[in-house]
């Protein structure tokens, strides 16, 4: 018999009552340290203060309009993108996948506008994790744990090997809308890309014509100590889809264009019922603030750099399960040896009482809230560890 929630999970066995800063708590009182935040989504860890506070003051005034009428909350938040972005203006929505299937729309119809309805095509790369709309796992389409028997596939997409220049240049051809990319792959095992091919996506960009669409849903919003991570850069995109950390745990998304790139975008192309509502804004504004309060973003560069070189030392002890240490800022992968399997030690560490998240490339996230504290960066290597020794013990016991 079907379980009434449809068993699209591969849960594990556990579930928790409340939440505090970089912890969650079971009902028995068990504490995990949460270095996984809802994957990236509680970029201020549990029940912080000033977004309880926002919930609470924005629920006892008003929480639905819909986009009928004027939202002060909805340009309270846009106003602090734009100041701090590269946007001139944006749509708000619930989720990432929503969020990358608008930015698929504006370039589409940005062309469509410019009377070149026939530019279409999104060039996007492997290993690429942009949502599970319909829209979104047709850019992905390689992928077959995201598309397989979910077709016929929505036409209009390249997808071309991570890193090869020479077949993204192939790609480009009378038809190519944009090129889109997660800047930092997640999904696809917390791969940065290197700040000269940004540049040169930029370049390649602007020498076709077309559009540049940065997908920053996870590693976005201070993950990687700069607002954005494209900052690091020097370069900006065209169009660029945010959710997760913008909205500190409660659903919210959106994406951020130029004005140029947004000019189709007139009254009637696009809504949401829930986008933009005044209880995901007040707190996105909040979140907003926290961020870029003075010292904040340094800060989440300082404990980033404390928590690499801990996991340095950690894979020098276990240099023979571990592969490397990569990412940027609080966004980082321990990719493990193909004799040490990532879900083994996911399963271990929450045995160690912490919570990790598994990606491609047998590849644990560690995404700890950015306001996480150096003991507690200190207590998820040593639990690490502990579901190394695990994996490596039974290893043994098994030979």
């Amino acid at each position: 018999m079907i379980a009434p929630v449809m068993p699209t999970y591969a849960r594990a066995p556990l579930e928790f009552e409340r939440g505090e800063g970089a912890w969650l708590m079971t009902a028995e009182g068990e504490k995990y340290l949460d270095f996984g935040a809802g994957i990236a989504v509680n970029c201020l860890g549990h029940a912080h203060p000033k977004l309880v506070e926002a919930l609470e003051t924005q629920a006892r005034r008003v929480w639905h309009v819909s986009n009928l009428y004027n939202i002060p909350r909805q340009q309270e938040l846009a106003d602090k993108l734009v100041a701090n972005t590269f946007a001139d203006t944006m749509f708000f929505c619930n989720s990432g996948a929503e969020a990358m299937e608008l930015a698929i729309k504006i370039a589409r119809k940005h062309f469509d506008a410019k009377g070149q309805p026939e530019r279409v095509e999104i060039i996007t790369f492997e290993g690429a994790f942009h949502g599970r709309t319909l829209g979104t796992i047709s850019s992905a389409y390689m992928n077959p744990k995201l598309v397989d028997g979910f077709g016929p596939l929505l036409p209009g997409f390249k997808q071309v090997p991570f890193g090869d220049h020479d077949a993204l240049k192939a790609a480009i051809g009378p038809e190519t809308a944009a090129i889109m990319i997660e800047p930092v792959q997640g999904e696809g095992g917390i791969k940065p890309v290197p700040h000269q091919c940004l540049r040169g996506l930029r370049e390649l960009c602007d020498e076709h014509g077309i559009l540049l669409i940065f997908d920053e849903i996870q590693c976005g919003v201070g993950r990687t100590g700069t607002l954005f991570f494209h900052e690091q850069a020097g370069v900006n995109p065209d169009i660029m889809g945010i959710a997760k950390g913008i909205g500190g745990g409660f659903p919210l998304g959106a994406c951020l264009a130029t004005e140029d790139a947004a000019c189709g975008m007139v009254p009637g192309t696009h809504g949401s019922t829930y986008g933009g509502n005044p209880l995901g804004c007040a707190i996105g504004s909040a979140v907003m603030d926290e961020l870029l309060a003075p010292g904040f973003l340094d800060d989440v560069k300082r404990k980033a750099s404390l928590l690499r070189q801990r996991l340095a030392e950690l894979a020098d002890t276990y240099d023979d399960m571990i592969e490397e240490v990569r990412g940027e800022g609080l966004m980082l992968g321990v990719r493990f040896k193909a004799g040490a399997p990532a879900i083994d030690i996911v399963n271990a560490a929450y045995d160690a009482k912490m919570l990790t998240v598994p990606a491609a490339e047998n590849t644990v996230r560690l995404l700890p809230p950015l306001n996480v504290t150096d003991a507690e960066l200190g207590a998820c290597v040593e639990r690490l560890g502990t579901a190394c020794k695990t994996v490596r013990d039974k290893a043994a016991e098994a030979a």
